[in-house]
């Protein structure tokens, strides 16, 4: 069965704005990105052809990106309370059937140029399970 394809411009941020809050849209967010990585561990031991090694614990961290709001706090709040937030990432919000999901701990960093929009971003890494729902 083939699978669908998606342009970007169509995906989502969602995420607790306030601590113990619902996932609410992020506004004017431009740019979504999540990782997952596993702990590689060298095991290799004498008289080996080469390097072995063993899985260890998976990781999940991340970036979103856009455009700074003053109507909301965006990701300020969370980055300074240090409370975990509950987060959804759609690569589109036309097919809501796909995403991940999770609790994650993000932190905030702003940037503006003369020449340029005030930008937003937010790096995060895992609080808990985060999960994929195909």
């Amino acid at each position: 069965m083939a699978g669908k394809r998606w342009h970007g411009r169509f995906g989502r941020v969602y995420m607790a704005l306030a601590a113990g809050g619902v996932a609410e849209p992020v506004a004017f967010m431009n740019a979504w990105e999540i990782n997952r990585t596993t702990d590689k561990d060298d095991v290799t031991a004498f008289m080996d052809t080469n390097k072995v090694y063993v899985a260890g614990l998976p990781d999940a961290n991340g970036s979103f990106a856009g455009f700074m709001d003053d109507g909301s706090a965006q990701t300020y709040d969370a980055a300074s309370d240090g409370v975990a937030r509950a987060f959804y990432l759609y690569p589109t919000s036309v097919d809501t059937s796909n995403y991940w999901y999770g609790t994650i701990l993000p932190d905030y960093k702003a940037n503006a140029k003369v020449d340029g929009p005030v930008e937003v971003a937010a790096s995060w890494v895992a609080a808990g399970p985060v999960n994929r729902k195909p």
